[in-house]
């Protein structure tokens, strides 16, 4: 069953789902599968699978000399999430990105998904890279033209243009990005619901929001898509807060307003400890109101939270 059968399957009801990111090269899997462990109880509906460029460094040679070499320190997207399938039998959605991959490269990382049976996937332009002044790509600039090279694979063609001799049983089916607060590259929110119906419209079955704090700002997002014919499922993206820069590193890294409500309280935290006791509290307001609020599911940016992520869980599903 897909994640949009899944997510349709739960009918009134509100789905659970979260976002794990693949282990440090060198370290193993066993601290995905503690993650897991911890909020399998709240019966997640899928799990997402994050996928991370290579970025640029430098690396001194015997001669003395430097050379730029680009490294990924997160490698194995496919891998965990063909072992978490494995042995959770929970459906996995890996994210498949544009920036820091060619097109042909993106072709075979499609090709072993399909061999693994894995057949759900969040298709994202991805961040700039930490050496990158600007987004730049070596293969696809926007998360529409892979949408396009996707499209064509679902429909048996390869990127040079031949055809597979055996076709996909099971098409990819997937979802992609939407920004209730615009994505900081947009000219307006006009635009960003401009750009999110042709992702639907090119087959988008489900679209997933940047993290957001104020749910009023993701209330008005879907309004504005219903009223531009977007009848697809928007799943919320939320966080609790765990450390207290994130006050200020989170908006800046993801372009979301923390509404002053929010912000008065973790001003008034002394200690780490403090604001992530008041990070569960706001993002555990934030999952009731949009549970009650007919949100058909809930998505938890789990990286560095997940203690708060199962206490949320907890006192919501």
């Amino acid at each position: 069953m897909s994640v949009i059968e899944k997510i349709n399957s739960v009918g009134r009801s509100t789905a659970f789902s979260f976002e794990l990111l693949p282990p440090l090269k060198g370290n193993g899997i066993r601290n995905v599968y503690n993650t897991i462990d911890e909020l399998i109880e709240f019966d997640p509906k899928y799990i997402n699978i994050t996928t991370h460029r290579s970025q640029l460094s430098y690396r001194e040679m015997p001669n003395g000399l430097f050379e730029r070499v680009a490294e990924r320190h997160r490698p194995g997207t496919v891998a965990i999430a063909a072992a978490i399938q494995n042995k959770y039998k929970i459906p996995v959605v890996p994210h498949v990105i544009c920036g820091g991959f060619t097109k042909e490269e993106t072709e075979y990382v499609l090709i072993d998904l399909q061999f693994l049976g894995i057949t759900d996937l969040l298709l994202l332009r991805g961040d700039k890279g930490k050496h990158e002044t600007s987004f730049a790509s070596t293969g696809h600039n926007h998360a529409t033209e892979l949408q396009e090279q996707v499209n064509r694979y679902n429909n048996g063609f390869f990127l040079d243009g031949s055809k597979m001799r055996v076709p996909m049983e099971v098409p990819f089916s997937y979802g992609m990005a939407c920004y209730p607060e615009k994505h900081d590259e947009a000219p307006n929110m006009e635009s960003d619901v401009y750009w999110a119906k042709k992702k639907v419209e090119n087959g988008a079955e489900y679209l997933v929001t940047q993290m957001f704090f104020d749910n009023r700002k993701y209330y008005d997002f879907v309004r504005k898509c219903r009223e531009n014919d977007i009848k697809v499922p928007i799943i919320p993206g939320i966080k609790p807060i765990t450390l207290l820069n994130q006050l200020t590193i989170l908006p800046k890294i993801f372009h979301s307003d923390i509404p002053e409500a929010f912000a008065s309280e973790l001003r008034k935290c002394k200690t780490d400890a403090d604001a992530a006791e008041a990070g569960v509290e706001w993002c555990g307001f934030q999952a009731k109101d949009l549970k009650a609020n007919g949100a058909p599911s809930i998505h938890f940016y789990s990286m560095m939270a997940v203690k708060s992520v199962k206490r949320v869980a907890k006192a919501v599903f």
